[in-house]
């Protein structure tokens, strides 16, 4: 498997764990899972497994750019 967390943002898949995503955007595992807990990033149940919405990140930034779009 490929060391995502030398890759941008927009080249990570629509859900990944939450270890690919702490690592993605530089911060600790534990960090990463208390703010999925408390709903900071957007998280979908599949089985046992947790993964953080990636798609749902990137829609939120393209909503929140067009609003401060000069």
């Amino acid at each position: 498997m490929s060391d995502l967390s030398v890759s941008p943002l927009s080249a990570l898949p629509p859900l990944v764990t939450r270890e690919v995503w702490a690592s993605a955007v530089g911060l600790t595992l534990d960090t990463v899972n208390s703010q999925c807990d408390r709903g900071y990033w957007p998280v979908v149940k599949i089985g046992r497994y947790s993964l953080v919405n990636v798609e749902a990140i990137r829609v939120k930034a393209a909503e929140r750019a067009q609003e401060f779009a000069l």
